[in-house]
């Protein structure tokens, strides 16, 4: 399975991957998951939001049990950030067959679409749908880098924008959702385990800061005539730095958009997108609020006005507490051994759901800890470990 996905959407100069949401390496990708469920004899199909779901008995039973997670990703991200998520879930149910285990409850496998906003800036659309955190209005005025609106872009790969929205009566079925994901970061690699167990995801959003000075001249104008807006952006991503520093956080200008983007010109426009993060919610409002002043200094300096748009927000994510305890109970039950419960600061489809149904995380080691860069990686015996303790767990919540 792994090898047969690690060449959709892998750029050949990058070596990392471009699988944005509606692009026809996302169909790729959608075609892949539907031949591995149609390999195992499985029900599949597209929910109104676009998310895939391959169904092991039937769903409308209730108390389902879901895995899986994304197959997108962000601009030449890494192979296993979502990926892995959903072959270790397939390789799962391959196991626990093999097992000749006894199934008492439905189980699905999902693909979730547009978790990454690599495309249309939001993260987790495909989740926020169906859990009713984002309208259709809201997911209809979102727009691409190229102009190219979200209800377009489902039209031309073939779907109705129009039947996009809230899907209760799905979310009714289910009675757990279990994501496996590579973890983004060194936590297992320094404590030397393998897998871990989620315990909560930070509390995290993405402010916009448009800067508005004057364009002009790059040779003729004065120093002293000029409102150069780049001036007061590059400052405010030092700034950043800074008070994420302070506040034990992080903060990252990780995309910029400038106007009219010429060598020889002045900016009239600097778009800069901050992503912060922290352990708690004052420690956030601290750094944005830090940033944001700071902004607005560098901003009346240099004679250039500053807007602030919050373009999303999810406040920290605790993981079903029953839910998690029993991860630890089953993956410990023949071993003894403790399996390390971990916080992320990654917002994941886990977390989304979790204000809908109950939810937990299972980590995979990450030697290096990078993520969302094709650095990103995981051993073999790691991946390995991480489908047997998610057959385990799947094992015990779905089988007699």
């Amino acid at each position: 399975m792994w090898r047969e996905l690690l060449p959709l959407g892998r750029h050949p100069a990058s070596c990392g991957y471009r699988r944005f949401a509606w692009s026809g390496v996302d169909g790729d990708c959608r075609a892949w998951f539907q031949e591995q469920a149609r390999a195992r004899g499985l029900t599949c199909e597209t929910d109104r939001n676009g998310n895939q779901w391959a169904w092991l008995g039937d769903p409308a039973a209730g108390d389902a049990v879901v895995t899986g997670s994304h197959l997108d990703s962000v601009p030449d991200g890494g192979a296993f950030d979502g990926p892995l998520g959903v072959v270790s879930a397939f390789a799962a149910l391959d196991e626990l067959r093999g097992r000749d285990a006894r199934f008492t409850r439905p189980l699905g496998i999902v693909n979730f679409g547009d978790e990454e906003g690599a495309r249309f800036g939001l993260a987790c659309v495909g989740s926020r749908l169906t859990a009713g955190q984002l309208t259709r209005e809201q997911a209809h005025r979102l727009t691409d880098g190229e102009g190219v609106t979200l209800p377009r872009a489902m039209e031309a790969a073939g779907y109705d924008p129009d039947a996009i929205g809230p899907d209760p009566e799905r979310l009714a079925r289910i009675g757990s959702f279990v994501e496996l994901h590579v973890e983004q970061g060194r936590a297992l690699d320094l404590s030397g385990d393998r897998v871990g167990i989620a315990s909560a995801i930070w509390p995290h959003g993405r402010w916009r800061f448009d800067f508005r000075g004057e364009a002009n001249h790059a040779g003729t104008t004065r120093l002293a005539d000029r409102r150069d807006p780049m001036l007061s952006y590059a400052e405010t991503v030092l700034a950043a730095r800074r008070e994420a520093r302070l506040a034990g956080a992080v903060a990252t200008f990780g995309k910029i958009a400038v106007e009219p983007n010429g060598v020889n010109a002045i900016p009239s426009l600097v778009r800069g997108w901050l992503d912060s993060r922290a352990a708690d919610q004052d420690s956030l409002d601290a750094v944005v609020t830090g940033v944001e002043k700071a902004a607005g200094e560098y901003a009346a300096a240099h004679g250039v006005e500053l807007a602030v748009v919050r373009e999303s927000f999810t406040p920290v994510v605790e993981f079903d507490h029953a839910l998690r305890d029993e991860l630890a109970r089953i993956l410990g039950k023949d071993t003894g051994l403790t399996v390390p419960v971990l916080g992320t600061g990654a917002g994941h489809d886990a977390g989304i759901l979790s204000g809908s149904i109950p939810t937990a995380m299972l980590f995979v080691r990450n030697p290096t800890g990078v993520s969302h860069s094709p650095a990103e990686s995981a051993t073999e015996d790691d991946c390995v470990a991480g489908v047997l303790a998610l057959a385990d767990v799947l094992e015990g919540l779905a089988c007699t």
